[in-house]
């Protein structure tokens, strides 16, 4: 029986989602540039449904180096890099996408640097000279600068391309910095560096990004969200969770589409039959809008989207008996005047609205 052989060099992660026709063009370039080096891949998909996976496991068949990770119910470059290089023991561990759109003859370059001891971590950059954009409008080109900057706000390490998602650091450091990560949506090196609890030694090479080939692009306006949450997760996520923030800015929309239905439905219905109907809405709207924008990585669908208001309606219910209730004690007990107790009430909902309906409407069981 042959022994098994020591651990790879390095691990290269890369996140995929739907991405079939690039999977094996990103293996052949990665076998001709790390010729001589001992590597692995691990290609992280996120339920792909255009046959990813099937090409991944067939070229993995053939080749052990090439490795495959399934998530179910979960999405994010950032999460799926964070749980790519846990299953890998390389003492190196790199970051690409799976569009081709990166320039992986950089691989050993960063790889040299990071074993001479030169840096903690290498990135891949657009913003340093002889770096490129290549062929990006000027709208996107102005939008992502734009979040470089702001991207700069949270880190304490001068850093050209935070936005990068080519980069390259040392196990040790990804371990120090791994329970401090945000895991939101797909800027995983602004993660990184701005978590880590060291001052990174940051190496930047420069290169030119290529134009996609294949697939589609994954853009959206989801993924500025995602970048918004991340900043304002490192700037106040140590005192109160970012998605809380997001579930509470939502409430505050639906407590206004309230009023606007209120006001409607009382030019033909009753005062009773009016909030009925506007508590419906609200709660509804609330629902939606969570579902779409806070709990975007969890996100029901199909008959999930079903069970998902129902549960969340009865949630919103019990909350606003404890709002009464609350309220109503601190006004019984002469402690409060009715402006205190109605925002103390109104947390004490809202703390249980967010709690109970992270938890029922969109936790692991209900995905």
């Amino acid at each position: 029986m042959a022994k098994p052989g020591p651990a790879p060099d390095l691990c290269v992660v890369i996140p995929v989602l739907n991405e079939r026709d690039n999977v094996a063009p990103m293996v052949d370039r990665l076998r001709a540039t790390l010729d001589g080096i001992a590597w692995e891949a691990v290609f992280v998909d996120d339920d792909s449904t255009d046959g990813t996976r099937e090409v991944v496991a067939a070229i993995g068949a053939e080749d052990g180096r090439v490795r495959l990770l399934h998530r179910i119910g979960r999405r994010g470059l950032a999460s799926a890099y964070t749980e790519g290089v846990a299953c890998s023991l390389a003492p190196y561990v790199a970051a690409i996408d799976g569009d081709l759109q990166h320039d992986e003859t950089l691989l050993p370059r960063m790889l040299a640097v990071l074993q001479a001891g030169r840096a903690d971590i290498v990135v891949g950059s657009r913003y340093v000279e002889g770096g490129a954009v290549g062929d990006w409008n000027r709208g996107r080109a102005s939008l992502s600068g734009l979040a470089t900057w702001l991207a700069r706000l949270v880190l304490r390490t001068d850093l050209a391309d935070p936005m990068s998602g080519f980069f390259m650091l040392t196990r040790t450091v990804f371990d120090r910095a791994s329970r401090r990560l945000s895991a939101i949506g797909f800027k995983i090196l602004l993660d990184l560096v701005a978590s880590s609890p060291d001052t990174l030694r940051v190496m930047e090479l420069p290169y030119r990004f290529r134009s996609r080939t294949a697939g589609v692009s994954k853009l959206d306006a989801g993924v500025l969200l995602d970048f918004v949450l991340l900043l304002l997760d490192k700037l106040v996520g140590r005192w109160v969770p970012v998605r809380f923030i997001l579930f509470a800015a939502v409430g505050l929309m639906g407590l206004g589409a309230h009023l606007v239905v209120l006001r409607l439905g009382l030019t033909a219905l009753s005062f009773r039959q009016a909030q009925a109907v506007a508590t419906a809405c609200a709660i509804g709207a609330n629902f939606t809008l969570n579902n779409r924008f806070t709990f975007r990585d969890r996100r029901l669908r199909g008959w999930g989207l079903g069970r998902g208001l129902v549960v969340f309606s009865l949630v919103c219910g019990i909350g606003a008996v404890a709002n009464l209730n609350v309220a109503s004690l601190l006004i019984s007990a002469g402690q409060q005047d009715w402006w205190h107790a109605g925002l103390a009430g109104a947390a004490m909902s809202l703390v249980w609205n967010y709690a109970v309906g992270s938890t029922l409407t969109w936790g692991v069981r209900a995905r």
